[in-house]
């Protein structure tokens, strides 16, 4: 039996087990997909030696960036961002680092109609970890300028304290890549000045648990387009599919 499955800390309901489980009963494969909930990401070692059957896993929070130096190799793509999502066991036992949270979120960039349909748009992100990574990457390859925000001065553009109206009013897409407002913590969204927010504003959460973040429900309360997670998950999880059973590199 060929074994993958998910590690972060905590992990509570994962979209990745039941999507993963439903594709292998519907392929008849004898493979499972277990949920590893590790404390420390040193257990990675433990993990492996405990299950030399592992053929591949994926990455989430919070060690997308932890995961770095216990791989061996990584593709160009996660290499450029330095977050990791997907590892695939290589049949000589080594580990090679990929990032298909880009394909994932360049799906829902391409996706989404208003977007395009706006001149000169400029995107907020909110959170600069292994997740923020990627969808600085795609904006790039999109040709979408962004600013970045974050508690730490030190690390973007703005602080949630020094984030105005005015600045709010100027970027018309907005992407929440941090945890706030996860599953079971629904009651909270990102700090920012929401009243600011209008029709022509995109909102794109990462999160899928809950469906409607309090984030996402703010923008749709003041007519802004909202996308929560639900896509690019679909996106990156057969990606990642595609990478364990073909070894592909992404470029």
């Amino acid at each position: 039996m060929e074994l993958f499955g998910l590690i972060g800390h905590p992990l509570g309901h994962s979209f990745s087990k039941t999507y993963f489980t439903e594709k292998f009963n519907s392929l008849q494969l004898d493979a499972e997909y277990h949920n590893f909930d590790l404390n420390d990401i040193s257990l990675v070692k433990t993990l492996l030696c405990n299950h030399p059957g592992l053929r591949g896993f994926n990455v989430t929070i919070p060690y997308k960036e932890a995961i770095l130096p216990y791989l061996n190799e990584l593709d160009p793509i996660a290499q450029h961002i330095e977050a990791v999502n997907t590892v695939k066991v290589l049949p000589d036992g080594r580990l090679m680092g990929f990032n298909t949270d880009v394909i994932g979120f360049d799906h829902v960039i391409k996706s989404e109609a208003e977007l395009h349909n706006q001149n000169n748009i400029i995107g907020l992100i909110l959170g600069t970890g292994g997740a923020s990574k990627a969808v600085q990457y795609v904006l790039k390859q999109n040709h979408i300028p962004y600013h970045l925000v974050s508690r730490d001065p030190q690390k973007a553009d703005f602080t949630y304290k020094t984030l105005r109206r005015e600045d709010l009013q100027q970027h018309l897409l907005i992407i929440n890549a941090t945890p706030v407002g996860m599953s079971p913590k629904v009651d909270e969204a990102p700090s920012i000045p929401y009243e600011a927010i209008g029709e022509r504003h995109i909102l794109i959460d990462l999160i899928y648990n809950p469906e409607e973040t309090l984030f996402l429900q703010k923008g749709k309360e003041r007519g802004a387009h909202i996308h929560n997670g639900m896509a690019m998950l679909h996106a990156q999880a057969e990606a990642s599919w595609t990478i364990w059973k073909n070894n592909l590199i992404l470029q």
